[in-house]
């Protein structure tokens, strides 16, 4: 294949560093993508109110959101690598928009579960289209950083919710809430489909950056070679992405969906309000996004093995996990903060590094496809997860103690990224990517 040439133009003025524009955009999808998914749990006092839901019901609304999820990544992974990674993202932004609007027209759980059905679908197709982006955009060792850098978005996207909806409801009501916020997926649209595309084509981008952009990536051949999707199972590199999203995905998503709740019961936080305590561990997990990303590019520029600094930065990340243990006894709400903050900062450095071993361990034209399944399978987990919590907690509520429910819930959610880390490691003792040829 004849590599394309990227020529300085004459009539559109270039950029050096038109790549971290790039991460923005990424960025910004990504905090709309949880901004949207968040406002369920911080409406969860006043619906369950209005609506009588329990805490099995709810489970039920989050287990909708998560399958519809798990099948969304594997579609949108497989069509993103098809249609590439403009259409795919404009399809799936607009997809999850519609459906995040639309939550305001429903009644009931069943009603809501059908809305989060729709927006689990959509939203799915997020990061396998951020992560297709980073491969097509950066070389191997800026993409932790730049993967951290748009994986902040989820910590911006929730204390965005924190903010918005306690003012939406003060001065409208909840469906309005569900009806401004989802209108803000197509403002980004805009900016997408005018600043967004590959390097080869991008005119604004300067000759010397594009040359710096494919001399850090690996060799491409057979670019327009599609790949046997079912091929990638047969690859343990895939079902290591399978485990550090299957095992590690359904906690932050308790801790995405449930800690509003934790806080509400167990230190009376009031949720009509906007929520110091959790604006501060959300934004926690800015710091572990950018810092994970970082640690591991910082490794990598030093000379150390790819694959090597990616897993040396999770083992260490699974260690500081232990931490959350120590949740189940504290009694002040400002321990708690600080130790679920160090937590979920935690989960996102992981989170940062197990993306881009995507874009390590599979060519660029298998790289959405390896996401989506990664993700699909963190999507099952939480399929699995909220079944557990919810039945756990209703329990633990009947009898009173409802404290002690999130106590076991914190304890197996620190021991399992240990657990995540040696399959990991034994699944890539050696190496290597992906070739394409193993693909089709």
């Amino acid at each position: 294949m004849i590599t394309p040439q990227k020529t300085e133009s004459a009539t559109v003025a270039t950029s050096k560093n038109y790549r971290w524009l790039i991460v923005v955009l990424l960025f910004a999808a990504t905090s709309i993508n949880y901004l949207d998914r968040q406002i369920i749990g911080l409406l969860k006092p006043l619906l369950e109110v209005e609506f009588n839901w329990t805490e099995t019901q709810y489970a039920r609304i989050v287990i909708a959101f998560t399958a519809a999820y798990a099948v969304g990544l594997l579609a949108f992974g497989w069509f993103i690598d098809r249609v590439g990674t403009k259409v795919g993202y404009t399809v799936t932004i607009v997809w999850w928009s519609i459906a995040g609007m639309l939550h305001a027209l429903a009644r009931s759980a069943f009603g809501f579960g059908v809305a989060r059905v729709g927006l689990g679908l959509g939203e799915a197709g997020n990061y396998p289209a951020a992560v297709k982006a980073v491969a097509e955009w950066f070389p191997q060792k800026e993409r932790g950083l730049a993967t951290g850098l748009f994986n902040a978005g989820t910590s911006l996207g929730v204390v965005a919710a924190l903010l918005i909806v306690p003012w939406i409801l003060s001065n409208y009501g909840w469906q309005e809430v569900f009806w401004i916020t989802g209108a803000l997926g197509f403002v980004w649209l805009i900016f997408w489909l005018i600043f967004y595309d590959v390097p080869a084509r991008q005119k604004r981008l300067s000759a010397e950056e594009y040359d710096y952009i494919r001399s850090g990536q690996e060799t491409e051949t057979n670019q327009q070679t599609p790949i046997r999707w079912v091929r990638l199972f047969e690859q343990p590199q895939t079902w290591a992405l399978i485990t550090g999203k299957g095992l590690i995905d359904p906690i932050y998503w308790f801790f995405l969906f449930w800690l509003p709740s934790y806080f509400s019961s167990t230190f009376q936080l009031d949720l009509k309000k906007p929520s110091l305590e959790l604006m501060i561990i959300y934004a926690a997990t800015t710091i572990g996004s950018i810092g994970g990303g970082y640690l591991s590019s910082r490794l990598i520029k030093r000379g150390w093995g790819t694959l090597r600094a990616r897993k040396t930065v999770l083992f260490a990340f699974a260690i500081l996990e232990l931490s959350i243990i120590l949740a189940q006894f504290a009694t002040d709400v400002w321990v708690a903060v600080g130790l679920i903050s160090l937590a979920v900062a935690v989960h996102q450095a992981w989170a940062t590094n197990v993306f881009t071993l995507a874009s390590d361990l599979f060519p660029k034209q298998a790289v959405s496809s390896a996401a989506g399944i990664a993700g699909m399978a963190g999507a099952v987990g939480g399929i699995l997860f909220p079944m557990l919590v919810g039945s756990l907690l209703d329990t633990y509520k009947a009898a009173g103690n409802l404290a002690g429910g999130y106590n076991i819930l914190f304890t197996l959610c620190g021991c399992t990224y240990l657990v995540a880390w040696t399959i990991i490691h034994l699944l890539t003792r050696k190496p290597k990517l992906v070739q394409i040829e193993q693909l089709i």
